[in-house]
Formats: structure tokens, C-alpha cells, sequence
């Protein structure tokens, strides 16, 4: 996450100047190439098209691709929520406990306490970014939330209580709310095309009566993320990152859900396929009024997304409120650790990030 990444930079700036030591730095995050690097070279399609000293590469970049690589980080605001919105989601003192076991008999001793006391309410249209670092509690939350993890308290989705559904209860429930993991190639079985891992969720709600039918659905929903059609009879290696991951999108999008828990979906990818695929989810939302929590430690993402900011620490809420207002003025000290780390690239000494 953001926090270690500035922490690990840092000790790698004072272990080249007390060694003496040369640097090669290999990475497509423009922010730690300015940090940290005296001269850069940029390649593409495996030859070096601009090399130059990062300050004047950074002020001057003479190559269309290099221009390309700096303007391409993730930009503009979510469209305004409309004020008559209907509530998607509400959740009230939602809490995740998992037991501390010791001795032969495994008598609990104690709980980690992954989620602890989070509530929230999530509107159609709306975006809720939820940050933290490593470890607070952020994905726990967002199965939580579609009851694929056993929770406390309550869980209201489109007016149903759902906290205490089992597999049955939920499944009819299932098409309406969808994941999109942090891993596209992990989350595809690498045995079945692209046709079978869309359609299979198809199959499961019975969509589509026949086999043509659910051809030509999967087919409109390739377009809708904007990948060839003609492609779907191809594996998921056959693809690059930002496709696969236009794909596990399209997989949830088929089904017409009223929510979508985006779990670090842009984590993997590059920045130019980071800003690609932001400017798509909020096309996407627009078109199908779709509600989504958007959980990541990459901030600038999150900025370009969410209307709300739910910032967690250790599985509690230390700050939640307005996306512009939280960025622009946060009051927390942890909640300003995240955003130098994330902005400036600079560790925080204060102690309130973990290390």
C-alpha cells in the first residue's frame, strides 16, 4: 500500500547514499520515477523512444509516448449524486470478528476485530471509496457487506435485511450485487474462454433462454466495456491486464446489478490502463445507475471516483465524509499519513501508519 511503499522507498534513497550504491528503478509509476530518480529512460515496445534527466524529461517530454505517460493518470470527479436518489445499501454497527484460539481444547481467548462497528448508507449512483492501509479491514468489509463473510449487525439491501440470510435466502439476491477482485487473471479460470465466464453467471440466474441468446448478451456486454466481441472465444491469457480486467467488469455487468464492491480493481495496472479503466466505470455508472464501493489504497483513483471517503484504521472508521473535502482539508493524523504518503511519496515518522 502507499504507506509501506513510501516507507520502503525512503530506506532504499538512504541505503544508495550510505553504500554508495547505483539504483535501477523498473516501474510504471511516474510519481516514484520523479522521487527518486536522477535520469530516466522510457521504453516502448522494447526499445528506448526518450532518455533524459528527470527534471527536464518531466518539464519537456519531446516523445508523443512519454507525453502520453504523463498526461495518462487518472483525472476529473464523479458526476454530482442526484438528490432524489434511492438507498441501495445501509449498514449499521457491521462487525467482523474472527476468534483467537489457544490450548488443546482451541478455547477462544480473544477476537481480532477485522471490521468493528462500521456503518454506512450507499445510494443509487453513488460511490463510496473505502482506504485504508494493509491489513485494516477494507475487503473483510466489502464481503461483509455481500454476505460472503459472516457479520454482526445490520445489513439492508434494497430493502431486504440480509444480515442473517443463508446461501438460499441470498441467491436470488446475488445477480442484484456483484465483486470485481483486485486479481483479473487469479479470478477467471484459465480452462474456459471468455464466452464461458460470463455466461456462466448467466446460467446460474437463468438468463438467456437459449444458447444463441446468451451469445448475442455476451456479445452486447464485451461492447459495453469496450472489447471485440469476436474475441470471446479466446482464454484469459490470450489478453493483456487491462483486458482481463474489462472482462471480470463485463462478467459482473451481464447480470444488471444495482451494486458493484470493486475490490482494488485497478491495483495491477499500469497508469495509462488505470485512467482507461476509470473513465469506463464512470461511463458505466451513468448508464446503469449503478452504486458502487470502491475499496483501494490508491488515492488518486479513489479521488477520480468517489463521492464519499470511508477511511479505516484497524477495522474502525477514523474519518468519513464529502471525497473533496476529506482530500482538500483531512483532520485525522492517519488520514494525512495516507495522503503524503499517496501524493508526496513521503514516509510519515509520526507513527500512526504501520510500518
Amino acid at each position: 500500500d502507499v504507506t509501506i511503499q513510501a516507507q520502503v522507498l525512503k530506506l532504499l534513497k538512504e541505503l544508495t547514499q550510505k553504500l554508495d550504491m547505483g539504483l535501477l528503478m523498473i516501474t510504471h509509476d511516474l510519481g516514484i520515477v520523479h522521487r527518486m530518480a536522477d535520469t530516466v529512460y522510457v521504453m516502448n515496445e522494447g526499445r528506448v523512444v526518450e532518455h533524459n534527466q528527470t527534471k527536464e524529461l518531466f518539464a519537456k517530454p519531446s516523445h508523443d509516448y512519454t507525453q502520453h505517460l504523463l498526461s495518462a493518470a487518472p483525472k476529473g470527479r464523479p458526476e454530482p449524486l442526484k438528490e432524489y436518489a434511492h438507498e441501495v445499501l445501509k449498514a449499521e454497527d457491521v462487525r467482523v470478528w474472527f476468534p483467537i484460539k489457544r490450548g488443546v481444547i482451541k478455547h477462544v481467548v480473544g477476537h481480532i476485530k477485522a471490521v468493528d462497528g462500521i456503518s454506512m448508507t450507499l445510494f443509487e449512483g453513488q460511490t463510496i471509496g473505502i482506504v485504508g492501509e494493509s491489513g485494516s479491514g477494507k475487503s473483510t468489509l466489502g464481503r461483509a457487506l455481500l454476505r460472503l463473510e459472516s457479520s454482526k449487525g445490520l445489513i439492508d439491501f434494497m430493502g431486504h435485511q440480509v444480515q442473517n440470510y443463508g446461501w438460499k435466502a441470498m441467491r436470488p439476491l446475488r445477480r442484484e450485487m456483484q465483486i470485481v477482485f483486485q486479481d483479473p487473471f487469479g479470478s477467471m479460470s484459465p480452462r474456459m474462454s471468455v464466452f464461458q465466464v460470463i455466461e456462466e453467471g448467466l446460467l446460474v440466474h437463468k438468463l438467456g433462454e437459449t444458447y444463441e441468446d446468451r451469445r448475442k448478451l455476451v456479445a452486447d456486454v464485451l461492447e459495453e466495456v469496450e472489447l471485440d466481441p469476436e474475441t470471446m472465444d479466446r482464454y484469459p491469457h490470450e489478453f493483456s491486464g487491462g483486458q482481463r480486467q474489462r472482462i471480470c467488469i463485463a462478467r459482473a455487468l451481464v447480470l444488471k446489478p444495482r451494486l458493484m464492491v470493486l475490490d482494488e480493481p485497478t491495483s495491477a495496472l499500469d497508469m495509462s490502463v488505470q485512467a482507461q479503466i476509470v473513465d469506463l466505470l464512470r461511463a458505466l455508472q451513468l448508464s446503469h445507475k449503478l452504486s458502487y464501493i470502491f475499496i483501494s489504497h490508491d488515492l488518486k483513483v479513489v479521488r477520480a471516483l468517489a463521492h464519499d471517503i470511508i477511511v479505516i484504521r484497524q477495522g474502525i472508521v477514523v474519518e468519513a465524509g464529502k471525497s473533496d473535502e476529506i482530500f482538500d482539508a483531512p483532520k485525522e493524523a492517519y488520514t494525512q499519513a495516507l495522503m503524503k504518503a499517496a501524493f508526496e511519496i513521503e514516509a510519515d515518522d509520526s507513527g500512526v501508519v504501520s510500518s
